[in-house]
């Protein structure tokens, strides 16, 4: 069996190894180095390839976040989780913007983190609840387009996907409440991030959730 490879990036070296306990004492999953600051962030990204790196937002000298970015561009296929203390409106929406997929309290339990490493491996998205409700808010005051012109480009059975990934639906739980293979959904999910002009499944979620669609779908 193939495991997550996992990268730990904390200026604490106590926080790392609490983390490095739990995730080293799973089966599927690895921590396979560790850095102190962005500069090493980057260095081990580039030396390790990691699938996964659980990202603090505050670090010494270069944030998390602008390691996030270069990590993003540089290395895409290597997932950006960000664990932090922080709830900060600003911090949330700046980390997604650079590219984060997911954002996790420290506060949270050991088998949602363990979680939250697995469903960033997949490459889909993974928020904490109250960091949810704040993205939903902050889409809700920017609305570009109306409720009845938001989703005038798609197909049924895009709504179908779309509206279950809004729920927090993994691509697995989507296919099988839909009859789909996982990689159909996959195609869906690509193909209405283009209709869209989105770029990533948390921007999916918010937007279905902004402009209503589980309402839609409810008159229909």
């Amino acid at each position: 069996m193939t495991k997550i490879r996992v990268l730990l990036v904390d200026d604490h070296r106590i926080v790392r190894l609490g983390l490095q306990t739990i995730i080293n004492d799973q089966p599927e999953m690895e921590v396979v180095g560790e850095a102190g600051n962005a500069t090493e962030a980057l260095r081990e990204v580039e030396r390790l390839k990691p699938d996964v790196i659980l990202m603090d937002i505050r670090l010494p000298g270069e944030s998390g976040i602008e390691a996030t970015r270069e990590i993003t561009k540089r290395f895409p296929r290597s997932k950006v989780v960000m664990l932090t203390s922080f709830t900060d409106d600003s911090l949330v929406f700046r980390a997604i913007s650079a590219g984060a997929v997911g954002y996790v309290l420290k506060q949270v339990e050991d088998d949602e983190l363990l979680k939250a490493i697995i469903v960033a491996a997949r490459g889909e998205a993974v928020l904490d609840p109250s960091v949810t409700s704040k993205l939903i808010a902050r889409v809700r005051e920017a609305e570009h387009k109306s409720d009845e012109d938001a989703f005038r480009d798609l197909s049924e059975r895009e709504l179908d996907v779309l509206n279950l990934v809004a729920k927090g639906k993994t691509n697995a739980e989507i296919a099988e409440s839909l009859n789909l293979s996982e990689r159909t959904v996959g195609n869906y999910i690509s193909t209405v991030l283009q209709k869209l002009h989105l770029t990533n499944r948390i921007e999916l979620a918010t937007y279905a959730v902004g402009h209503h669609l589980s309402d839609r779908m409810a008159k229909e």
